[in-house]
C-alpha cells in the first residue's frame, strides 16, 4: 500500500457538510469524480484560495447557498491505484443563508443524522462521516482501487 511518510498530493480538495436540525445537507453528484454518488459539497482548492474559502465557494456553486461559520473538522488522504492523489480538508458548518437547489453539478438532499446513506456512498465515509458530523476531529489515509477501498486508518473521532 501507500508509504504515507513520503506521499504528496496532486490535487487539494475540500468537503462541507452542513448540520441543522438533526439533518444534514448532502448532495447527489451529477458530474465529476464519484458521479451518481451520495457526497457532502466540495470540491477542487483554486490558486491562492484558502481551504476555508473554497469550501465556501464550492457549496455556493453547487448549492447556491453562503455558509457562515466553516469551522475546520478533518483531513482525508486517497490514494488512488491510476495516480490520483487526493488531500481533502473537511469542514462542517450550521449557518447559511439561502435555499439549496439543484444545480448542474448536484442535487442536495436533507438527510437525518440517524440515516445516512451510506451504501450510496464512498467506501470510506462509514469510517470518519459519523464521528465527525458528532464533533469529532479526524486526520485519515485510504487507498483506493477505482471505487474499492484496499486499506484505510482513521485517527481521532468523536
Amino acid at each position: 500500500m501507500t508509504d504515507w511518510t513520503t506521499w504528496e498530493p496532486t490535487m487539494r480538495a475540500t468537503l462541507l457538510f452542513v448540520v441543522q436540525d438533526g439533518r444534514v445537507l448532502l448532495i447527489r453528484k451529477k458530474r465529476g469524480l464519484g458521479a451518481g454518488k451520495i457526497n457532502g459539497p466540495g470540491g477542487r482548492l483554486d490558486p491562492g484560495e484558502t481551504y476555508a474559502q473554497c469550501a465556501v465557494r464550492e457549496v455556493r456553486e453547487e448549492l447556491g447557498i453562503a455558509v457562515h461559520d466553516p469551522v475546520q473538522r478533518g483531513e482525508l488522504h486517497f490514494q488512488f491505484v491510476h495516480g490520483l492523489a487526493l488531500y481533502c480538508v473537511v469542514f462542517a458548518g450550521t449557518a447559511f443563508t439561502g435555499t439549496p437547489v439543484e444545480t448542474d453539478e448536484a442535487i442536495p438532499l436533507w438527510t437525518p443524522l440517524d440515516a445516512i446513506p451510506y451504501a450510496e456512498m464512498w467506501a470510506d465515509d462509514p469510517h470518519w462521516l459519523g464521528p465527525m458530523l458528532a464533533g469529532g476531529s479526524f486526520k485519515a489515509w485510504f487507498d483506493f482501487d477505482g471505487e474499492v477501498m484496499l486499506s484505510h486508518r482513521v485517527e481521532g473521532g468523536a
